[in-house]
């Protein structure tokens, strides 16, 4: 044989295994796509404790005084501590304060009263520090 002849029979092997390859490929089932595959999770209403504990969040220090913040977290902690809801009775909450040392006499609400005595506290001066050369 002569190897022009052997060269191209060669060729013809090899093309048919890769035809060959590729239609038995083609045929076969995927079993990746199916083990991938999730069933579709039933859409819920979004969870009323999450978006409050973003909205504490977001507020930042405001929050430690926020009684709603407050409750959001004793909440968060009981469910993930797994402990049993409490059975109590919705008491009504009351507005948290914005600045809770402010003098009494800055109530809008209590403008009749009295202004409270309010001193400020004297402040002293540090001594020089000697410079560091």
């Amino acid at each position: 044989m002569d190897g022009k002849t052997l060269a191209r029979v060669g060729a013809i092997v090899f093309v048919a295994v890769a035809i060959t390859a590729t239609a038995i490929e083609m045929n076969r089932k995927d079993v990746s796509t199916d083990v991938l595959a999730t069933p579709g999770r039933p859409v819920t209403a979004p969870d009323p404790l999450a978006s409050e504990l973003l909205r504490c969040s977001e507020i930042g220090e405001a929050g430690t005084r926020d009684p709603n913040c407050l409750k959001a977290w004793a909440e968060n902690r009981r469910r993930f501590l797994g402990r049993p809801a409490p059975v109590s009775s919705p008491s009504p909450v009351a507005p948290a304060t914005l600045f809770p040392s402010a003098p009494g006499s800055a109530d809008p609400i209590h403008k009749d009263r009295a202004p409270a005595d309010v001193t400020i506290p004297a402040t002293r001066a540090e001594p020089a520090r000697p410079g560091v050369r």
